[in-house]
C-alpha cells in the first residue's frame, strides 16, 4: 500500500509510537534501519513494514510505501533511514538460570549495551527495575543493535521479586566498587542472579541487603570506577569463562 499524506491515519499512528504512553497503550514500538528490521522480522515481532518509494526488502509482512516527508515524520533519527518496522512489544519467557539484575540504570545507551553483552555472554533474562529506562525508548532499541529481539528481558519491582528468586534458589549477587568477591575468583554453577546498579549511586541500599554477596572488578587504584555498560560486560565474561 502507497501513503504520500501526513495527515494519513496510519501515519499518525506511527508517529506516536515516539510517547512511551502510547507504545505501552498498544504494545507497539518502531525499529529503524535493515539490520533491526530484519532481527525484529526473523524473531516473528515485525507487525508492519514502511519502505521509502522505490526501496524493496523481500519480507512477508504487511507493507507501506511511503514518501521521505512521512519517514522524516516518524524517525527518532536526524538522518533518517529508508527502512522502519512496526513491532510488538516483547513477552515474558521462562527466566532460566542466568539472571542480570539492572537497578534504576538511567542511560539508553548504558542500558543498550547491557543488552548486547547479556546476549553474547549466554545471560538467561535480563530484569529491569521500575525505574530503569524504558527498553523500547528509540535510543535503547537502536543501541541494542537488534540484540533485544534474542533475549528475554522483563520488567519487575526488585524489592519483592529478589526474594522470589532466592526463595528458588538463586545466589544473589550484588556489585561493589569497595570490595567483597574478586569476580575471577568467583566459580559459581547452578542459578545465579548479578545486580549491577545505577550510574552514579550504585546497587540501593535496599537492593544490596537482599544479596548473598558482593563483587567486584579488580583493576588500578587510579581509576576510581568503570562506566556500568563496560563494567557490566566484564562481570558477564568472566562468569562464562
Amino acid at each position: 500500500m502507497e501513503i504520500e499524506s501526513l495527515e494519513n491515519k496510519k501515519v499518525k499512528e506511527w508517529t506516536k509510537l515516539s510517547q512511551k504512553k502510547y507504545r505501552d497503550e498498544k504494545g507497539l514500538f518502531i525499529v529503524e534501519g535493515n539490520n533491526l528490521v530484519t532481527e525484529a522480522y526473523q524473531a516473528g515481532a515485525l507487525q508492519e513494514l514502511i519502505l521509502e518509494k522505490g526501496k524493496i526488502l523481500p519480507i512477508d509482512v504487511d507493507t507501506y510505501y511511503v514518501t521521505p516527508e512521512i519517514i522524516k515524520k516518524i524517525t527518532a533519527l536526524d538522518t533518517p533511514c529508508t527502512v522502519l518496522g512496526v513491532c510488538k512489544k516483547k513477552e515474558e519467557k521462562e527466566i532460566g538460570n542466568k539472571i542480570l539484575v539492572l537497578d534504576d540504570i538511567n542511560d539508553p545507551g548504558n542500558l543498550g549495551t547491557i543488552i548486547r553483552s547479556a546476549c553474547a555472554f549466554s545471560v538467561d533474562t535480563v530484569i529491569l527495575s521500575e525505574n530503569t529506562v524504558d527498553l523500547y525508548n528509540p535510543k535503547v532499541v537502536r543501541a541494542t543493535q537488534g540484540m533485544l529481539f534474542n533475549i528475554n528481558i522483563i520488567r519487575k519491582d526488585l524489592a519483592s521479586y529478589i526474594p522470589l528468586l532466592k526463595a528458588n534458589g538463586y545466589k544473589i549477587y550484588g556489585t561493589d566498587v569497595d570490595g567483597g568477591i574478586n569476580i575471577k575468583s568467583l566459580k559459581e554453577y547452578g542459578k545465579i542472579c548479578v545486580i549491577v546498579g545505577n550510574e552514579g549511586n550504585g546497587v540501593s541500599d535496599n537492593i544490596k541487603k537482599l544479596c548473598d554477596k558482593q563483587i567486584y572488578i579488580n583493576m588500578n587504584k587510579k581509576c576510581e570506577s568503570l562506566n556500568v555498560g563496560v563494567a557490566t560486560s566484564i562481570i558477564l565474561y568472566e562468569l562464562d569463562n
